[in-house]
């Protein structure tokens, strides 16, 4: 399996291919701050989230995923702060990142709209050494390795939220001081590129115990195919979501998530992918606990957050 290996860092060193820079899991819609730094604070109480996501499995140098996230509001819920810790490994390389999200709240009209910005520092390693290559005179990989090279990110987002409604637009690394892991034959000016994201999402109530929540998330990267995931979640006596998704170019994905309590959740995705990875691999494996809490949990327990 080197030769996957391979291609795993093709793509991570190649400015022209479709790098998985960004964190990518199916069950953003559960904590949107995930994608966009605005969304800090957007609820009455704190919130903390734990994840982990194993993609491609069986399949050798295929990414993994770990996140805890949190955030609340402050400054009588007029701002927001959040804090993101992740780590991903896909093949050769490794990535630990730390973002603060800070958010401004502004009443407009039946909701609030937001604006956010992420400011985070990276810990790259790239183990070069470990590469199986076809051409042994291809400078690229003829590199020393990288270890825990330290890398600043900047990212900024919008965010507007009703009751029943929300949409926003991120780009969640709009600058990035990254020269110092670019090879020193290239003629690119950054290794970590932009990624501009669009999501829209909805409540729609079909009685008393039932809701069903439609979402979509537009993803577009220069020199890539836009990508696009919808969503539909359906809550059955506020306390049960079950999901499916489909994500263009990649997958099918089933979601659930189980309120146990109003402070504490549980959620699980599975993604069976669609393209030809499945020869390889059993699909993807996502799951994630959420801990809501403070003061003013009590107002989840009387009106449910469902976003």
């Amino acid at each position: 399996m080197k030769k996957y290996i391979f291609l795993f860092v093709l793509m991570c060193l190649s400015g022209i291919t479709f790098a998985q820079q960004e964190l990518q899991v199916s069950q953003y819609m559960f904590n949107g701050m995930l994608l966009n730094p605005a969304y800090a604070g957007t609820h009455d109480y704190f919130g903390a989230t734990l994840l982990h996501r194993s993609q491609w499995v069986n399949l050798d140098g295929a990414p993994t995923t770990q996140v805890f996230a949190i955030d609340g509001p402050i400054a009588n819920k007029r701002m927001g702060v959040g804090l993101v810790v992740s780590n991903d490994q896909i093949g050769i390389t490794s990535q630990l990142d730390v973002a603060a999200n800070f958010a401004y709240h502004l009443p407009l009209g039946p909701g609030s709209l937001s604006f956010g910005i992420k400011a985070g520092i990276a810990m790259y390693s790239a183990d070069l050494g470990d590469v199986t290559i076809w051409d042994n005179n291809d400078a690229v990989y003829n590199q020393n390795s990288i270890q825990n090279e330290m890398i600043t990110k900047f990212g900024f987002g919008t965010y507007y939220h009703t009751e029943k409604f929300y949409a926003g637009i991120s780009i969640p690394m709009i600058y990035s001081l990254d020269d110092n892991i670019l090879p020193e034959i290239t003629n690119q000016d950054n290794y970590f590129t932009q990624h501009y994201y669009a999501n829209v999402g909805g409540v729609i109530d079909l009685g008393p115990a039932l809701a069903f929540k439609p979402s979509t998330l537009i993803k577009f990267l220069p020199g890539a195919p836009i990508e696009l995931d919808l969503n539909a979640n359906f809550l059955l006596y506020e306390r049960l979501w079950l999901g499916l998704g489909y994500r263009t170019q990649d997958a099918m994905i089933g979601m659930i998530e189980y309120n146990i309590s109003p402070q504490l959740r549980i959620g699980y995705a599975y993604d069976y992918t669609l393209t030809d990875i499945q020869d390889y691999s059993a699909g993807s494996h996502e799951i994630m606990i959420g801990l809501d809490f403070g003061k003013d949990i009590s107002i989840k327990t009387r009106s449910p957050r469902y976003f």
